[in-house]
């Protein structure tokens, strides 16, 4: 790899496994949305959605943990999960809200429009614009609130410590 690529790629290694950890999610996510969607919850489309992340987000807590953020945290391991998981629960809602309302709010539904119009619809609502909100906000909040910077955490306990 060239060297301005190689240094931008170390000065932002946690975002870009993110990105890989999101990749993974998002096909484990498609996998079982479609799934679901397509067979046991083909009327329910949006409970098939909200199983779908759950087994997603599943995912991305263990490779998140293991991989991305490995060398932040420092917290207990089940206050971690927690407050991945509440990050979680936020993003399921951030990424569900966009189905919710191609469906029941704009009607993108047979038999009001084609079946192509719906599966397009669901699919943009669901897949990219649910996805990209909710990844927005999990990098942030993960980074902000479930694996802190040990030396920023570290600072503010010896600064409050020392006062």
């Amino acid at each position: 790899m060239p060297e301005p690529l190689h240094a931008l790629a170390l000065k932002h290694r946690e975002l870009l496994k993110f990105a890989v950890v999101g990749g993974t999610a998002f096909l484990v996510d498609n996998t079982v949305f479609y799934g679901l969607k397509l067979t046991i919850l083909e009327p329910k489309p949006v409970t098939a959605k909200i199983i779908a992340v759950l087994v997603a987000t599943i995912v991305s807590y263990v490779l998140n943990r293991e991989w991305s953020f490995r060398t932040r945290g420092g917290r207990e391991r089940r206050h971690e999960a927690a407050l991945f998981f509440l990050v979680s629960g936020v993003g399921l809602v951030l990424s569900s809200a966009p189905l919710w309302i191609s469906r029941y709010v704009f009607r993108l539904d047979t038999p009001d429009v084609s079946l192509v119009t719906q599966e397009i619809a669901d699919f943009m609502s669901a897949q990219i614009i649910g996805t990209l909100i909710a990844m927005v906000f999990r990098f942030w909040a993960l980074r902000k609130w479930v694996f802190p910077d040990e030396k920023a955490h570290s600072g503010i306990t010896e600064r409050y410590q020392s006062s």
